[in-house]
């Protein structure tokens, strides 16, 4: 298996990205390897601060660094030497199996987009998270790549999403809702109401609506939404999740007595938080374009980049875009043959 992992994505880069690359090239199985993309000297100085002898690692130069504040799209066009497009070149040309970068999230989907091209019949990709619940992680997308949605593309993403857990998850026959604030077929906007009629009518083990109190207890396997919504409930859970780690240790030290408990159960709020660290998962899935994408957030440490490049290696391994085709080219008759915009 051959990972591009973009260097000089991070909002740090390259210090994260590539201590990320070296973690991940321990565990790499043998005849893996890790291309680091980006400024050469920069990725020379920072692989000399660690131990590296015999690690699949490798570079690939590229001059230009399309930054955080870049208008995505132009950056895309006007910097062709830039980590992302020599990332996306390497996978498209099949000198690598995936691309993984924390760098402008717009900028990666782009170059996804005019260097890879979306699967045949795939109207709009989708970000897609594993979202961490104590039954076990749920697919959900799309997360913030298209903030405005027509009901087909939530249609499409219960296809990628359900592909998606087959394959990584191990799920038969997946579960597929849609996040609504109601559960009943007639709630929801009219986005909702439409996308309901085309999930329900589709080959997927779809089960409806639910509400966020249902999405927590992890009654679905795949829950899809607009990437409007979906960006914000991520940004929120993570919110309430880190405000409620922040309160309960105020109140164990507030008395010696809870300070005394909040001890004996330290083992156990160690567990819940890492449980719910965002850096776990390292990085959400790009469904939809011709190759396997990983995005990962800009604030990504060592830890979130070694756990995102293993995402790379699962959704290979999977044969992810193999099988997102197949659901395609299956579901394509009931559509009267026509999946091309």
């Amino acid at each position: 298996m051959k990972l591009a992992v973009d260097a000089m994505g991070s909002d740090c880069y390259p210090v994260p990205d590539v201590a990320g690359a070296v973690l991940a090239a321990r565990e790499a199985g043998r005849g893996d390897s890790i291309m680091l993309v980006g400024d050469e000297g920069r990725i020379r100085a920072e692989l000399e601060k660690h131990e590296t002898a015999d690690l699949p690692l490798s570079i690939v130069h590229a001059s230009e660094v399309i930054e955080m504040i870049d208008r995505p799209a132009q950056a895309i066009k006007s910097r062709p030497d830039s980590s992302i497009v020599v990332g996306m070149n390497l996978v498209k040309s099949g000198a690598a199996d995936a691309f993984v970068s924390a760098g402008n999230t717009g900028g990666v989907l782009a170059g996804a987009l005019f260097r890879l091209g979306r699967v045949r019949g795939i109207k709009r990709p989708g970000l897609t998270t594993l979202f961490p619940l104590p039954t076990g992680p749920v697919v959900l997308l799309d997360v913030g790549a298209n903030a405005d949605c027509k009901a087909e593309y939530l249609h499409q993403f219960g296809l990628m999403g359900s592909a998606y857990a087959e394959r990584v998850l191990g799920k038969t026959s997946p579960t597929v809702a849609i996040l609504s604030n109601g559960e009943e077929p007639g709630k929801g906007n009219a986005l909702v109401k439409e996308a309901y009629g085309l999930l329900h009518a589709s080959p997927l083990n779809f089960i409806g609506n639910i509400e966020p109190k249902e999405f927590v207890t992890g009654v679905a396997d795949v829950v899809v939404t607009d990437g409007f919504t979906g960006n914000v409930a991520v940004k929120l859970a993570e919110s309430i999740s880190k405000m409620l780690i922040n309160m309960i240790g105020d109140q164990i030290r507030a008395s010696p007595i809870t300070m005394l408990g909040g001890l004996l159960a330290k083992p156990a709020f160690r567990r819940v938080k890492e449980q719910l660290d965002p850096f776990k998962v390292g990085g959400v899935v790009l469904l939809g374009v011709r190759g396997v994408v990983i995005v990962a957030h800009g604030r990504s440490n060592d830890v979130a980049m070694k756990n995102a490049i293993r995402q790379a290696r699962v959704a290979v391994e999977g044969e992810l875009l193999v099988t997102i085709e197949q659901g395609l080219a299956a579901y394509e008759p009931a559509r009267g043959g026509n999946t091309q915009e």
